[in-house]
């Protein structure tokens, strides 16, 4: 007999109540150290006393009304992002898969206008991830997510990641614009190299291509930098955000050029709850914390602790570990031993991990985790990873 909760996902058998900072408490009161952020999306950790204010005096003056009136709290965060990225305007969604979405319908609105409607094509890379729609699926192209929900979208062509030649070869009359991750998260916590950003950056802008930044995991100061692009010196034309700007409240945006954004005008694109006052009352509260340019220097220092301690445990435990990936607070454990078992054993010792793609773990943890809770994770990985090499030797 079907549950009555859509059996789509193979739930852990753990069920938290309550969170206050970076840790999680279950319903039978264990406490574990939450190194996986709601994947990317508790940017400030649970609770955050400015995240409950923001919420909670908003939500006793106005939960919602229609985007077809002025949302003071939408035109704050629209005006916080554009003063600290390189967008001229923003459109607020409810989540990453809906950013995607518009991101698409942007880039094809623009040529569109220009006289190139054949100009439909994007350009994406192995390993990637742009959400569960037609689109987003459609868009990475993985038979995971594509096996059984076709036909799929026309208009995306695939690429191999990493491969610059390839991405030169698949231009064509047709292409619109290139689609990529800067760091990939689903993928494997992929960094794309600097240079490799550069050059795409003037590919986009030799062959008149929209360059489009899906940063709805590695943006929002996950890196270290608001925005995971800026390392590499470079803007796009088009950008997705979502997890973190909201701190745990559903949010997302497309951030872009004004003349990226020049093809969508009144009636071209909407959104019930996107950009709602609770939703952007929230957000400002969050890129008031992340945006400021301490803040972000505390999210590196504490990224280098932590992949300090994570290279100990690796030299520590090579049957279970082979290496660390990723930037910022968005790094990546390579495992030997399968990368769902390390996620057990973590749960055992009552530590949150994510899996991910080429036999990954992910460490997402809150920006907010303090050094005790690195020492702490540390630890409890440390315990994890010696309870699972006593299983693989006996």
């Amino acid at each position: 007999m079907i549950p009555s909760v859509l059996p789509t996902y193979n739930r852990a058998p753990l069920s938290f109540v309550k969170g206050e900072g970076a840790w999680l408490i279950e319903a039978d009161g264990r406490r574990f150290l939450d190194l996986a952020a709601g994947i990317a999306v508790n940017a400030l950790g649970h609770a955050h006393p400015a995240l409950v204010a923001a919420l909670t005096d908003q939500a006793q003056n106005l939960w919602h009304v229609s985007n077809l009136y002025h949302i003071p709290q939408q035109q704050a965060l629209a005006d916080k992002l554009v003063d600290h990225s390189f967008a001229d305007t923003v459109f607020f969604t409810n989540s990453g898969t809906e950013s995607c979405e518009l991101a698409v319908k942007m880039a094809r609105k623009y040529f569109y206008e220009k006289g190139q409607p054949e100009r439909v094509e994007v350009l994406t890379f192995s390993g990637s991830f742009h959400g569960r729609s037609s689109a987003g699926i459609s868009a990475a192209g993985s038979e995971k997510m594509t096996k059984g929900f076709g036909p799929l979208l026309p208009g995306f062509v695939h690429l191999t990641f990493g491969d610059l030649d390839g991405v030169t070869d698949a231009i064509t009359d047709e292409t619109a614009a290139i689609m990529i991750e800067p760091v990939q998260g689903e993928g494997g916590i992929r960094p794309v190299p600097d240079q490799e950003l550069k050059a795409l950056r003037q590919i986009c802008d030799d062959h008149g291509l929209l360059l489009i930044l899906d940063e709805v995991q590695c943006g929002v100061g996950r890196t270290g930098k608001l925005f995971a692009h800026e390392w590499a010196g470079i803007t796009p034309d088009i950008m997705l955000v979502a997890k973190g700007i909201g701190g745990g409240f559903p949010l997302g945006a497309v951030l872009a050029t004004e003349e990226a954004a020049s093809g969508m005008t009144a009636g071209t694109h909407g959104s019930t709850y996107g950009g709602n006052p609770l939703g952007c009352a929230v957000g400002c509260a969050v890129i008031d914390h992340v945006a400021d340019p301490a803040f972000l220097a505390e999210v590196g220092r504490k990224a280098g602790l932590l992949r300090q301690k994570l290279e100990g445990l690796v030299a520590s435990h090579p049957t279970i570990f082979e290496g660390v990936r990723g930037s910022g607070l968005m790094l990546g454990l390579k495992c030997v031993a399968a990368n769902t078992d390390v996620v057990a054993a973590g749960y055992d010792a009552q530590v949150v991990t994510v899996p991910a793609a080429d036999n990954v773990i992910r460490l997402l943890p809150p920006l907010t985790l303090t050094d005790e809770d690195i020492e702490e994770a540390f630890a409890r990985l440390d315990q994890a990873a010696t309870a699972l090499s006593a299983k693989q030797v006996a």
